[in-house]
């Protein structure tokens, strides 16, 4: 199941990044990403309240919430990036670049989490590497 729900998740990130630089054309990035950031709060805290798992919330431990606040301070500042980004470059160049954080992941995991990678894993991770890189600076803009 966790492929399906990582394919959507690509999709719809893909839409993000269209939706956004349409959206960016007369906006801050930073204006536009705290209009998008109110959809993203109501429409989570809608889901947690429709399924009935606010009722979890007392069982959330300190340092849980210490590293979920932690996370949810460094995705605003990744999204305050990204779309610093989409509004200055070509979307088809940014998002390749911007997903060298699969390679990051994998770095991280291994050195923060002590996950074992294998041959596959660094030979894919060097491609998606090479593959970002030819794509954000072998283009032109289309400007």
């Amino acid at each position: 199941m966790w492929i399906l729900f990582a394919l959507l998740s690509a999709i719809a990130t893909a839409g993000v990044a269209t939706l956004s630089k349409i959206g960016l054309s007369k906006v801050d990035s930073s204006l536009g990403f705290a209009i998008q950031s109110i959809v993203i709060l109501i429409a989570t805290w809608a889901y947690v309240i429709v399924t009935g798992k606010t009722r979890d919330l007392t069982s959330v431990e300190p340092r849980a919430w210490a590293f979920l606040l932690g996370a949810g301070l460094v995705s605003a500042i990744a999204y305050l990036f990204y779309f610093a980004a989409i509004k200055s470059g070509d979307v088809s160049r940014v998002a390749p670049l911007d997903r060298l954080s699969l390679v990051f992941a994998i770095v991280f995991a291994v050195m923060f989490l002590g996950e074992k990678v294998n041959s596959p894993t660094i030979f894919g991770a060097a491609l998606m590497a090479i593959g970002a890189a030819i794509i954000a600076v072998g283009g032109t803009s289309s400007k």
